[in-house]
């Protein structure tokens, strides 16, 4: 893992508690760089080739394309992880701040700029419905109360025991956590385009508005908070920096490694076996990979009491997404570098995603266009995309090894009437990623792009727990565990381990 010309990196003494981190997804990483500052030898497994996990990279044609994260919302997880490695994270990366952070289209043309410029964004509402001014410093206070509970408070608190989640309880009713996403922003807002703008974004970590927790509703006052920033480079800038922290303590990362089977004997954890048959052994086991999948095909039935095939095949899973990357040969300046498109329907689109299982053609779309930002992206004169429509998860049967061409034009279509005029003539290299993609790929189960779905009973103490609720010495980072998706959630997922898992030499004495 040296690079040629390199200095050798000292190891942690060989009598060191041994790691195994399943998977190099950004919790892989994050959880890698933490068990090496508590003193544990790591061994990364991955799958692919390559880091990133959902947020890998794809490089072709002099395009550059982040496969699934573009922003950074809490920069401090990524700052705390740089200090711990006794470096900063302005080192190696630079975080540009978003203006705006999304540009919000309507079906009829018009649009709503999303940032935290407070007057720019009361002189839009005040365009679009005059008496729901007011309504801005009401949700936004709300926002902020469920953040300092449901974030600062509860992001990487453990949820071991049933009674963590009563003491919360209180908290939790009188931030009216009952209510949905929408159904809180409803409450303040009374004009449709406004509820929208509003709610949407449970959609960025797998969940549905009408369904989710308003707990959910803190990521509005997170993103003002901090803001919302972009990785000069790509997100997959970071997933590097990563790499290198780990490899900075004398830990590794292996590529082209699947696992299995997490090895258990007698109820504990302790090694893996890869798909050529090689055992690796260690002490503690810490899964990146989907955890209904962890729990499904890396486990064997008899070690597991809580999470049994009948409760992982009962649970809800998120939507999945269709990913269209694609470069062009002219430039589009008028595109900002967040568009998310809404279609003519949105709750009923929605629960055509989530609940029917359908797959319409009055799609909305997220359209991401990172060389608005940053031009080394792409070629010179020209633009790197790639555009995001929700769509179900693989219970739906839809086959998407032919359903994917279809409906890639369509998308294309409706791109080059809208905002990108003759799209489909300016493009110069492409690729897909489908529902299928999600599952054989990266080993999500359902296809399901960002695990459970985050309704308010697979949330906290009901999600897989951090510290596995079956096996002794097997932990969870990632999308689906506690606290979730998005890059804050799966980073706070590695936060949590500091909580759980004994420090190397505690078990050096043991």
């Amino acid at each position: 893992m040296l690079d040629a010309g390199s200095k050798p990196i000292p190891r942690l003494p060989e009598n060191s508690p041994h790691a195994i981190v399943i998977g190099a997804g950004f919790g892989g990483l994050s959880a890698a760089v933490r068990l090496g500052a508590k003193g544990y030898r790591v061994t990364v497994l991955e799958k692919l080739d390559a880091p990133g996990g959902r947020g890998y990279v794809y490089r072709q044609d002099g395009f550059t394309f982040d496969a699934g994260p573009t922003i950074v919302t809490a920069p401090y997880l990524f700052e705390e992880l740089w200090k711990l490695c006794g470096k900063k994270l302005s080192d190696d990366i630079i975080l540009k701040p978003m203006d705006p952070f999304y540009r919000i289209r309507f079906n009829d043309g018009t649009h709503f700029d999303y940032s935290d410029n407070k007057e720019d964004v009361l002189r839009q509402i005040a365009q679009i419905c005059p008496e729901d001014v007011p309504a801005y410093d009401r949700f936004m206070k709300a926002s902020e109360d469920i953040f300092r509970v449901g974030f600062e408070q509860l992001g990487d608190m453990p949820f071991n025991s049933f009674t963590d989640m009563l003491k919360i309880a209180p908290d939790m009713i009188k931030l009216e956590s009952y209510r949905s996403v929408y159904g809180l922003v409803a409450k303040h807002f009374r004009d449709p385009k406004l509820r929208v703008v509003f709610s949407f974004h449970p959609l960025l970590i797998g969940g549905n508005p009408f369904a989710a927790s308003s707990v959910y509703c803190l990521i509005t006052f997170l993103e003002k908070h901090w803001g919302v920033h972009f990785a000069m480079g790509g997100t997959g800038k970071l997933a590097e920096g990563l790499v290198k922290l780990i490899q900075g303590q004398g830990n590794s990362i292996r590529y082209h490694q699947d696992v299995r089977e997490i090895i258990v004997e007698r109820g504990r954890a302790t090694g893996v076996r890869l798909a050529n048959g090689e055992v690796i052994n260690a002490d503690i086991v810490v899964s990146n990979a989907d955890s209904a999948w962890t729990y499904r095909y890396l486990l064997p039935a008899s070690v597991r009491s809580r999470w049994t095939d009948r409760k992982i095949e009962k649970s809800r899973y998120s939507m999945s997404l269709f990913l269209w990357y694609f470069g062009t040969k002219r430039q589009y300046p008028d595109v900002k570098h967040h568009t998310i498109m809404l279609g003519p329907r949105y709750k009923e689109l929605i629960n055509d995603i989530f609940n029917r299982k359908i797959c319409a053609d009055d799609f909305s779309l997220y359209l991401h266009r990172p060389t608005a930002t940053d031009p080394s992206l792409a070629p010179p004169g020209c633009d790197t995309f790639y555009v995001l429509s929700p769509v179900p998860h693989l219970e739906s049967g839809i086959n998407w090894h032919t359903k994917a061409e279809s409906y890639r034009k369509l998308i294309a279509t409706e791109l080059s009437n809208t905002i990108l005029p003759d799209l489909e003539n300016q493009v110069v290299t492409s690729r897909i990623q489908t529902p299928q993609d999600f599952q054989d790929r990266l080993s999500s189960f359902r296809g399901a792009a960002f695990g459970l779905e985050p309704t308010l009973t697979q949330s906290a103490w009901f999600r897989p727990h951090n510290q596995s609720e079956d096996v002794e010495g097997l932990y969870f980072v990632g999308a689906g565990t506690h606290p979730g998706a998005g890059l804050p959630g799966v980073l706070s997922s590695a936060r949590v381990l500091d909580a759980v898992v004994p420090d190397a030499h505690a078990l050096v004495k043991s």
